[in-house]
């Protein structure tokens, strides 16, 4: 822990395993589904980073997304299938980092259940685009940053504690094992 955990007079950190992490992947993701998915292999132009978003979270943990068959996303799944994948719910918690092991399918049926008219845009021809695939993460561990009593206490033990100097905060955080 550093210097400012250290001061902080409340129990800040606690780890989660198993069911309590993916718990806590399902309630972050759930504050915002975007993320900034990273893969090793960084062949396209955008060095590997691109936002994307998760369309469903399994109870064992894993996350399903959309994907263009033909993208670099694809392409560099398929030359090394470890990612990372950051995650902001707001402008002061709900912070979530993931790494896991990313695969391709084309199950239609999963592609169906998962659809939106939205991704339209994308896949022009409708939930039946021959380039629409599926991206499975299984996260294997990750780290967590986000409040305990919600956003509104936590801006209001800040202030208190600025006021009195001391450090009040309502944070917590802690590595997250699926």
């Amino acid at each position: 822990m550093n210097s400012i955990n250290q001061n902080q007079p409340e129990q800040n950190y606690e780890n989660l395993n198993n069911k309590d992490a993916v718990e806590k992947i399902r309630e972050l993701i759930a504050e915002s589904d975007i993320c900034f998915f990273c893969t090793q292999a960084e062949t396209g132009p955008s060095m590997g980073v691109r936002p994307m978003s998760i369309q469903q979270v399994e109870d064992n943990g894993d996350l399903w997304l959309v994907s263009a068959n033909d993208s670099h996303t694809n392409l560099e799944i398929n030359i090394a299938s470890k990612v990372k994948l950051y995650f902001k719910g707001s402008k002061h918690s709900d912070f979530l980092y993931l790494t896991g092991t990313a695969t391709i399918h084309d199950d239609k049926s999963k592609i169906k259940a998962l659809w939106k008219p939205l991704m339209k845009t994308w896949f022009t021809e409708g939930e039946n685009d021959s380039r629409i695939s599926l991206i499975k993460v299984s996260p294997s561990d990750g780290y967590y940053w986000d409040t305990k009593n919600g956003n509104l206490v936590a801006g209001v033990k800040m202030l208190i504690g600025a006021a009195i100097g001391k450090t009040l905060d309502d944070s917590i955080e802690g590595q997250l094992k699926v």
